[in-house]
């Protein structure tokens, strides 16, 4: 036998883009957004602190540029390190449906 009912969920409807306060949401539905998390933990400066940071692509990679400018000027001067710049936190590329093994 099925009983039926009303009842109420909490659902996502839109995640907004934490800097520029623009929806992530796409043609078609949907969210495409990038996030910046941390957990630290123990003997840490913040610990028990986590952080979430819901950024949109474009945002997002304005971010990536900064970060790679910072990570510039840290080692300008440094010889033991080969800096690669172009795939600066790339993990995978060509993973359209996120079935790309990571090793």
């Amino acid at each position: 036998m099925k009983i039926t009912g009303k009842v109420q969920i909490e659902a996502v409807t839109d995640v907004v883009c934490d800097i520029c306060l623009l929806t992530t949401t796409v043609n078609g539905g949907g969210f495409q957004f990038g996030t910046l998390q941390a957990h630290w933990g123990y003997g840490t400066k913040h610990d028990g602190e986590r952080y979430e940071v819901h950024l949109c692509e474009g945002c997002f990679f304005q971010a990536i540029a900064n970060l790679k400018e910072q990570r510039r000027g840290q080692i300008m001067f440094r010889n033991d390190v080969e800096i690669m710049e172009d795939d600066f936190g790339l993990v995978t590329r060509d993973d359209f449906v996120g079935d790309t093994v990571r090793g």
